[in-house]
């Protein structure tokens, strides 16, 4: 068996996942803390606390199962709290607590496997895809604010695929933050240093807080977190791996680290295609050494505490969505070929897919979700009627 060795692709997609997953969720955090009363030394323990959590367990699922597996924080779930009135942190934090025993319970009695397999393969893809089409085409966006900027990062990172392949994303940061650097577009005199904080709280158990927080936070998890991000590693040829202990591990982690933060930790879902592509390494056995470069990534964060932020302000968001849309656009494509790949349910997939991107909220739960659901009744309803007709 050949030893694994790090390379540069690795590490460049390590550092992608990384600046992905906090370039899109940081600011989101940080308004869920604060919608919450969080004062400054705890919205750092929440920062603290979760790059802490999904450190460990990145490193250690990964090299437990020689995989790349990405553990992260439910950005959904943070969009969904962002502005909730009336509730305390101590009772959100119960909250918290509440979600991550859901998840634990659906995981260790096997009813998490009997869920996601009611979802067929085609409908899941097409709630991805409607996902992933909101950060694909912020890339356009983008470059009607920054011209030069997202335009040279797009025609490096398709040109290299010509030769350089492996090498595309790094390729791509490199002249992202040279041409930032140039266009005097790095806030540098933003960037403060804080020693890293864990600020405990004591949960409060709040029926209110636990309805229109904890299973709102318990659902967005499951369908847009760890059920899209089991089927992209079945996708991606890691049929192997169990979603129990992963699912477990992380709802365990949550409970125990929600107290300082940690308001829900799960399986990544978009950035975690990051890692697992052919441009990482062409042989699948080794991409899991990305994961070991976005542990210790993660633990550099960790370290930073409450600067987090404060080097995010630092870049420009044209460059943070431009690395955010380029990075998933061949996981949005196989995506798309997936949804569609079976007559029987590309009515449903479409109706998912479009749903999905419509970012529409009902009853404080987002799009993703009821794409998925209505998906799901077209589907059967289609079944049932295709019986009919027999």
């Amino acid at each position: 068996m050949v030893k694994p060795t790090f390379s540069a692709s690795h590490f460049a997609a390590a550092l992608t996942a990384i600046l992905v997953s906090y370039g899109s969720a940081a600011v989101i955090i940080y308004q869920a803390a604060s919608s919450f009363g969080a004062t400054p030394s705890q919205i750092s323990s929440w920062f603290t606390s979760l790059s802490l959590a999904c450190g460990v367990l990145t490193l250690f699922l990964s090299l437990r199962y020689k995989t790349p597996i990405m553990v992260a924080w439910c950005t959904p779930g943070a969009a969904l709290m962002v502005g909730m009135q009336g509730i305390q942190l101590p009772d959100a934090t119960a909250a918290f607590v509440f979600a991550a025993a859901l998840m634990f319970f659906f995981s260790i009695t096997g009813l998490f496997n009997r869920l996601a397999a009611l979802i067929p393969k085609t409908l899941a893809s097409a709630m991805l895809a409607g996902i992933l089409i909101n950060f694909g085409s912020k890339v356009f966006v983008a470059m009607e604010e920054q011209t030069l900027l997202v335009a040279l990062m797009l025609i490096t990172f398709l040109l290299s695929k010509i030769r350089f392949a492996r090498y595309s994303l790094l390729f791509m940061l490199i002249i992202g933050f040279t041409t930032a650097y140039h266009l005097d577009l790095l806030k540098l005199e933003q960037l403060t240093w804080s020693p890293p904080q864990l600020v405990w709280v004591t949960p409060s158990f709040n029926l209110q807080a636990m309805i229109s927080v904890g299973v709102p936070l318990f659902i967005t998890s499951l369908v847009t977190q760890n059920v899209p991000a089991m089927a992209i590693l079945r996708m991606h040829g890691y049929t192997n791996v169990p979603d129990k202990p992963l699912v477990t591990s992380s709802s365990l982690a949550t409970m125990l680290m929600a107290p300082f933060g940690a308001f829900k930790v799960n399986l990544a879902a978009i950035s975690s295609a990051i890692t697992m592509g052919s441009d990482v390494d062409p042989d699948p056995s080794k991409r899991y050494m990305a994961n070991v470069w976005l542990a210790i990534l993660y633990f550099i964060m960790a370290l930073l505490g409450g600067a987090v932020v404060s080097l995010l302000n630092a870049l420009p968001s044209a460059l943070l969505l431009s690395l955010a849309g380029i990075a998933i656009f061949g996981t949005l494509l196989s995506n798309i070929s997936q949804a569609w790949s079976e007559e029987a349910t590309r009515e449903a997939s479409l109706i998912t897919l479009l749903a999905s991107a419509s970012g529409m909220t009902l009853l404080g739960i987002g799009s993703a979700f009821w794409g998925l659901l209505i998906g799901i009744m077209v589907y059967h309803l289609n079944q049932y009627i295709e019986r009919k007709k027999k």
